[in-house]
């Protein structure tokens, strides 16, 4: 098992929004290629794309209010040859402006980098029409794209990075508050590669974005607690899904729990309901919204609320290894 060189779990982690990583990831990029530009819709501080503003006002277009917009002139910038980032609320893009990315973007295979900031019902007090949960299933859906999910700030920046490098359309979903850090700078990244963050033999948690701390803590819990030795997949590519490293681990397990932040329709747990489908069924319970809105509330709360923690991965874990009996 590869070292994955990550943070001391035991610890006290450290914690900070992971959109944190994609600004000063932004800003490394342009520093690197001189083609990099950046456009957004009046939310640079929001999306972390203002210190890319400042360092290159030149190379930074303000769009305004007007999503549909933001992802045309991307598009344009695009077959123009640059290699454009748009940022605003996941809520709004894709969520406003799903036709024109699918039109403008992905239909012509633009390299536009597409980032959705504010996604989940982390998004806490903005309530139900803020906290996108449909983003993974409306971008897995569209032909071309890569759909990513971070885990942490670190690893956000190393995905901005590769992102630039990326000669396809991507899409990366971020959260709005801070989120324990559990990679470092020598875990790895590569756009469509998971990462087995923890071995085990006796179930497979896959997890990604912000819920991959929890399937941490969760299997962390079940070892302590259960004597159950689970493993642990990060995935942060959805699309394309790293489909060997996801089947190498349920051949040996035999069980599978997906967790997101999302729905659970389309989102991650639907592509690895999908893939097991076709070739490795299993007992599979899917951790997410499960045809749900969110709420206004406190995130912490919220999450609890709806399912989304350490508690309810441990109890689904159960679930699928006593299917397994």
């Amino acid at each position: 098992m590869a070292d994955m060189h990550l943070a001391n779990l035991d610890g006290e982690l450290s914690s900070e929004p992971i959109r944190a990583g994609f600004g000063r990831g932004l800003v490394a990029a342009g520093k690197r290629n001189e083609n990099v530009v950046a456009a957004c819709a009046d939310l640079t501080d929001s999306t972390k794309m203002g210190e890319f503003a400042k360092e290159f006002p030149d190379r930074y277009v303000e769009i305004g209010v007007a999503e549909q917009n933001l992802v045309t002139v991307g598009s344009g910038l695009a077959a123009a040859g640059k290699i454009p980032f748009v940022s605003s609320y996941a809520a709004f893009m894709p969520g406003r402006c799903w036709e024109q990315i699918r039109t403008t973007i992905c239909l012509n295979d633009q390299p536009v980098k597409l980032i959705g900031s504010h996604a989940g019902v982390s998004v806490g007090p903005d309530g139900a029409t803020h906290q996108m949960l449909e983003d993974l299933a409306l971008m897995r859906a569209l032909p071309n794209v890569v759909v990513i999910a971070p885990c942490d700030s670190v690893e956000a920046e190393k995905a901005t990075l590769a992102m630039a490098k990326d000669s396809r359309p991507n899409y990366m979903r971020l959260a709005r508050e801070a989120t324990p850090i559990v990679t470092t700078s020598e875990t790895p990244f590569e756009i469509g590669k998971a990462y087995v963050f923890a071995p085990g033999s006796e179930v497979t948690i896959i997890a990604t974005g912000t819920m991959t701390y929890h399937a941490l803590a969760a299997a962390e819990e079940l070892f302590k607690k259960d004597g159950i030795d689970a493993e642990v997949i990060h995935c942060p590519t959805i699309k394309p899904l790293d489909t060997e490293t996801i089947l190498k681990s349920v051949r040996k397990t035999g069980v599978v729990v997906t967790a997101e932040e999302a729905q659970i329709n389309g989102g991650l747990g639907g592509a690895i309901a999908e893939l097991l489908a076709e070739n490795h069924p299993a007992s599979l319970e899917r951790i997410g919204m499960k045809d749900h809105f969110g709420e206004s509330g406190d995130p912490n709360e919220l999450l609890e609320h709806f399912g989304l923690d350490a508690k309810h991965i441990r109890i689904a874990a159960h679930h699928v290894i006593e299917a397994k009996k």
